[in-house]
């Protein structure tokens, strides 16, 4: 990775790191999971993140602990018709909205995590000559880091897949995803009896985990309570189906009484759900495939199809590929179809372990801490603050 001039001796004051996140749940996790590493290595580190209001950022970030400012940033979306014109003055104006907070926060490095809320805060950085690094999470990189990456000399990423498809991708360095150090570290068998006690699982049942994201899928949705009402009445097998927000009582109210399936808005404790699960079935965003890669969950992975680049087929691949998942277009994901697939799944411990052992190793339970060594690199600290997180390599 090249490091810009800009970067000099640390400025005076607590380390200030400016982080773009915002959007999906896919860009908030991981920026979150970097806040997390630079408090680790530096504990007086001041964090802020830049979104908008209109994402889940407005949420999660607060409800983290770190402040969230917002700009006046559209999406990097053809769909918007003639109001895509305007992206070009929408990134002007929440640019130098960006750069404002830079000054304020007395930031000495910006970061962007990707996803359209990311990208004036490399704006800012670069009109206020601030070093900046970018991180590009999926396989095939989002519109936002394509242009982010113009901007600035440092380029990280989880996939190498996405390395041709950046500008100066020659010189990303790869450090993985990172996700939060609860699932980095996660010993599944260990937390394996308290999981399924927390999730309600029967004595005996497997447990098939459908995660739509964090704002749910409505086509998962629908095949699970289909596979409910299949499975009525069978005590070796158990749904744990996350909604979102929006379909939850619709979904409450479809299974009804059925003592097959717990339906929950939203999962608090993802090591728990994925200590306790024995198959998950789910969208295939950058962040969910590095936690499935990291903590060795088998997987049947439904790509949302209007993802730009259908970059969550090329990240489903990674594990696909490996033989940690199999890979179901979302226009066959039905219940009949699911469960001519995950009912053998489902009968063959030993396949399920097969595909267990095939995901790992990964890189992604060190991302955030070889991602967090990079930004205290730039921001001119002292070689000892961060040479140990580069060397987890």
């Amino acid at each position: 990775m090249r490091t810009p001039l800009s970067v000099g001796p640390h400025r005076a004051g607590p380390l200030s790191v400016v982080i773009g996140a915002g959007g999906t749940g896919g860009h908030i996790y991981p920026g979150l999971a970097l806040a997390e590493a630079l408090r680790r290595a530096v504990p007086d580190a001041v964090i802020s993140f830049v979104g908008t209001t209109r994402g889940l950022e407005k949420d999660l970030i607060p409800g983290a602990g770190y402040r969230l400012h917002t700009v006046d940033m559209i999406p990097f979306d053809p769909s918007l018709g003639a109001k895509r014109f305007l992206l070009p003055a929408a990134l002007l104006k929440s640019g130098a909205q960006a750069r404002a907070i830079l000054k304020e926060q007395g930031a000495h490095v910006a970061v962007g995590m990707g996803g359209y809320p990311s990208a004036p805060v490399i704006v800012g950085a670069k009109m206020a000559g601030l070093p900046s690094i970018i991180h590009e999470s999926n396989a095939v990189p989002g519109r936002a880091n394509q242009f982010a990456a113009r901007l600035t000399g440092n380029v990280a990423i989880a996939f190498d897949r996405s390395r041709a498809h950046l500008a100066g991708g020659q010189n990303a360095l790869t450090v993985g995803m990172p996700i939060a150090a609860s699932l980095a570290h996660l010993d599944r068998e260990g937390l394996r009896a308290e999981a399924r006690r927390a999730t309600g699982v029967p004595e005996g049942a497997r447990l098939v985990l459908f995660n739509g994201g964090s704002l749910g899928a409505v086509r998962l949705t629908e095949a699970a309570v289909g596979l409910a009402e299949r499975w009525r009445g069978r005590d070796d097998v158990h749904l744990l189906i996350k909604t979102g927000p929006a379909t939850l009582e619709e979904t409450r109210q479809r299974v009804g009484g059925n003592p097959v399936a717990t339906v929950v808005k939203y999962l608090d404790r993802m090591d728990l759900a994925y200590a306790a699960a024995d198959l998950v079935v789910c969208r295939a965003g950058s962040a969910t495939v590095a936690e499935l890669e990291t903590v060795g969950v088998p997987a049947v992975l439904v790509p949302y199809p209007h993802a730009p680049g259908d970059h969550q087929t090329h990240n489903a691949r990674v594990l696909s590929d490996a033989g940690a998942a199999h890979l179901v277009p979302d226009a066959e994901t039905t219940a009949e179809r699911l469960a001519a697939l995950v009912e053998p799944l489902l009968a063959d411990p030993a396949r399920l372990a097969a595909m267990a052992r095939a995901a790992g190793p990964s890189t992604h339970a060190q991302a955030a801490d070889l991602l967090a060594a990079q930004v205290l690199r730039l921001s001119g600290l002292p070689e000892h603050t961060y040479r140990a997180m580069e060397l987890t390599r």
